[in-house]
This record gives structure tokens, sequence and C-alpha cells, in this order.
């Protein structure tokens, strides 16, 4: 073949390449309203990724740091599990902070002890070093929710909000993935400690990012961006300059929807006082006392409980149930995590549009049916020891349950007071993350105690994985009975604004 050809090919693809990429990026900056909106999505997708990358590498070195330490499934399951409760710990305190201090340089802090707390993990000669290391790991991480969720409520409306978290929670998806997929190689081509090293590497890269090109916002909606077509032109506002004094009701399309139909406020959820000044003990108690919003949370709990549990011991229970080699298991994982990935992108459109329809409830609906389709489509998918059998039906669940997620985050922030943003998601936060501390080490004693020999197998995690489905379908029984309470919360939520904005 000459050089000729080839070189007429090369420049074929290029073009073609360059020409896919050209329409990806001009279709997302469609769907997302412009550069500064793609931008602010990113990062804040980037931030939750980071997060999820460390926990998806962990599950992903398990079987090395199993083998290298001498441990079993119940050692490795506190790895993630005292985490997940240093996290619990340090997020009320965080969501304090949250509401007072400026976002953007307390989440770029974080994220640079947080790089410091990977590299001391990646040099642990034992156990309780190890251990020692994810304390500090998931107390710094556990900035990162109530962060993310006050500026995601500052920098955008509400009626767009389910759309817009499906695209920044997809963060939590591809940098799950990524920790499993890159955490796996590189403990089979180098060592497990490598993918801590490369964690750290790419905090510190993100940390210049974030402080270079993540604004701070002004709280109550000031600072919103609005939708632009591309190559329009946007400034977010400062004091002083031009900016959007609609107020937290812009562009609200539930809050329009119940005041036309009239629906008053749960006086129990009408907030008397100023939340500024309220203590941690007085927010926690009006957060809980909103009903629907305690729906949410323990949806929200029992949601990352489950998916917690299934991350650690994913990887360990395909090379066992399915007898999958690495290039299989990388296949396997990439599709149920593209299922997932466009289940947390569709999930969140999907409540918004009802919701514009008329469906004042569908951020309640919508994850509903998400969490009873993802049990439904759970069960054969883990009963079955051929691959691919296996493999539809988990796409269709991981799609399920990912979908779930964008909505709920949208209607907590419709039924909360927008000055207690920060506090609510960080109570919300300490019972999620005190659920993903348990989740590991429960699944890892129900796999051991379930296992029919000594060694611990993919029959154990099997029926563990059985069991924790019912919990999914109570969420489905929870939501639909708390849709109710929804409209007279986000009144409640819209009155409460107006009379202490």
């Amino acid at each position: 073949m000459s050089a000729k050809p080839w070189s007429e090919r090369h420049r074929r693809l290029n073009r073609f390449s360059h020409a896919v990429f050209d329409g990806v990026w001009r279709r997302m900056l469609v769907l997302l309203g412009g550069p500064t909106r793609f931008r602010v999505v990113a990062m804040l997708a980037g931030v939750l990724a980071l997060v999820t990358a460390d926990q998806g590498a962990v599950a992903a070195v398990g079987p090395e740091i199993q083998e290298s330490m001498g441990i079993g499934n119940t050692e490795l399951g506190s790895l993630t599990a005292v985490s997940s409760a240093a996290g619990a710990v340090a997020v009320l305190p965080v969501g304090v902070l949250t509401d007072r201090v400026n976002r953007v340089r307390f989440l770029t802090a974080c994220i640079v002890l947080w790089s410091l707390a990977m590299i001391a993990g990646a040099l642990a000669d034992s156990l309780p070093w190890l251990l020692c290391s994810r304390v500090a790991v998931g107390g710094l991480t556990a900035a990162a929710a109530p962060s993310v969720v006050s500026l995601v409520g500052d920098f955008f409306p509400a009626a767009e909000r389910g759309r817009i978290y499906g695209f920044i929670l997809s963060g939590e998806m591809v940098g799950a993935g990524l920790g499993l997929l890159v955490g796996s190689a590189l403990a089979r081509l180098l060592t497990w400690r490598s993918m801590f090293w490369l964690l750290a590497l790419v905090g510190v890269a993100f940390v210049f990012v974030i402080g270079r090109k993540l604004p701070e916002p002004e709280r109550g909606g000031q600072s919103r961006l609005p939708a632009v077509t591309p190559g329009g032109k946007f400034t977010v506002a400062t004091p002083g300059g031009e900016a959007d004094h609609s107020g937290p009701d812009r562009d609200d399309t539930a809050r329009r929807a119940v005041r036309r139909r009239g629906i008053g406020p749960d006086p129990a959820a009408l907030l008397r006082r100023d939340p500024v000044h309220m203590s941690l003990g007085q927010a926690i108690r009006y957060v809980l006392s909103i009903r629907t919003n305690v729906a949410l949370i323990v949806a929200s709990v029992v949601g990352y409980f489950f998916f917690a549990g299934v991350r650690t011991f994913a990887v360990v229970f395909a090379r066992e149930q399915y007898g999958l080699g690495q290039v299989a298991l990388t296949g396997v994982v990439l599709l149920v995590g593209l299922g997932a990935l466009l289940g947390v992108l569709s999930g969140g459109r999907l409540a918004d549009r009802l919701t514009r329809r008329g469906h004042i409830s569908a951020r309640m609906v919508v994850p509903a049916i998400a969490y009873a389709a993802a049990a439904v489509f759970f069960v054969p998918g883990l009963l079955t020891t051929s691959p691919t059998l296996a493999l539809p039906f988990l796409f269709v669940a991981a799609a399920s349950s990912a979908a779930a997620n964008p909505p709920l985050d949208a209607a907590r922030l419709d039924v909360v007071h927008y000055r207690l943003w920060g506090r609510a998601e960080s109570i919300r936060t300490f019972l999620r993350v005190g659920g993903e501390a348990v989740a590991p080490v429960l699944f890892g004693v129900l796999a051991d105690a379930l296992s029919p020999g000594a060694t611990p197998g993919a029959q154990g995690l099997r029926y563990a994985f059985l069991i924790m489905l019912v919990p999914l379908v109570a969420n489905a029984v929870v939501l639909l009975r708390a849709r109710h309470a929804y409209p007279r919360d986000v009144s409640a939520a819209a009155a409460s604004e107006r009379l202490r904005g």
C-alpha cells in the first residue's frame, strides 16, 4: 500500500472525528444553554466524579488489597465504611459553613487536603494506616454534596434543575465507572497504590481549574445563569452589576402550578424565623419537619445504601458469578455504566417535562417508578450465571436506579428555603453517608454468612444483593405516599422565602 492512499485515509478520519466532536460540542452547548453553563456544570460534575472515582477505585482494587494484606470481605467493606462514617461526622458542620462562607474557596481547600490524604493512602503499608487515610478522605469529601447542591440552587432556575442535575450527577456515574475500570487495570498492571497516586494528581490539577474558572454566585438567585445560544454572551452577575433580581421564584414551574391551583402552604413547613441566624439544631428540627423532605431523605439514603454495597463488591461478584476476565469485565462495566449514565441524564428531564405539563408531583412519582423498576430488573440479572443474559437486565436496572437521583435532588431544593440549602443537604448527606458506611460491612457480613463454604463466593454476594433489593421497593412506596404532601411543601417554601427572603 502506498503512502498517499494511507495519508488520504488519515485525513478523512481526522475530518470525520473533528466533525463528530464539533457536533457533540454544539449539541451540549444547546442542551445546557451556552458555554458558561457548560463550564459550571462540568466543574460541579467533576467534583462529584472525584468523590465517586475514589470510592470506585477502592472497589476495583479490592481483590488486590485483600491479597496483599490478607483480609476478607468484612475488612474490605470496612475501608469504605470508615470513610463514609467520617464523612457523616464532618458533613453537619460543613453544611453550616456552606451557608455562611465562600463555597468555591472552601471546596478548593478541601480538595487540596483530600489529595494529600490520597497520597497517605498510597503509602500505607498496613491495614490500620490505610484505614486512617480513608477516615481523612471521608471527612474531606463531606464538603462536596452541600457545596454542589447550594451552588446548583444559586446558578440554575428551579424549573430546569432536574435536567441540570442529570448532567451534574452524571459525574457520579462517570467517576465511579472510571474508578472501577482504571483502578482495576492499574492494579493488574502495576499495583493497587498506583490508582491512589493518580487520583491525588487529578485532584491537585482540578484545584487550579476550579479556582480560576468557577465563580462564587450570589445567594438567592441573583446570579442565575440564563440560557443562551452558542455564540451568545453572558457574564455572572456580581454585586453592583447587572443581575436577575426576580428572586428564587424565577421560572419555577412547580411554584407557578401550585399558585394557579390555589394550594396553600403546610403550616408545619412554614419558616417562622430568620434562616441565616438559625443554629444547627434549629435547622435540623425545621428541615425534618417538612414531610416531603423527610420522604426524599429516606429514599436517597436507601438508594445510596444499595449502590454503596453493590459498588464495593461489584468487581468481586462479576468475576466469580460470570467468570469474567479483565477484558470482558471492562466491557460489562462500560455497558452497565452507560445504562446508569443514560438513566441519570433522562430521569431529571422526564420529571421536569411532566411538571411543565401540569403533573406537580412528577419529581416524586418518577423516582418511585424508577426504584421499583430497578428492583424488578436486578433480580434476573443477579440469578443468571450467563453474562450475555444478565447484561440487558443489569443495563435497565442500572438506568432505572440512576434515573431516580436527579428529580429527588431537585425536589429537595423545591421544598426548602434557599438560605438553608447547605444545612439541609448536610443533614441528608449525614444520613446518606451513614447508610453508605453501614452498607459495605452489612453486605460483606451477609455475603460471608450466606456463603456455603469457608471461602466467600458469588453465591453469598448474590443472596446479599437480592435481600437488599427489598428496601428499593419500599422506596417506591414511601415516595408515592409522600407525593400528596409535595405541593403544600412547595407552597410553604415559597411563602417562607417571601416572608424571610
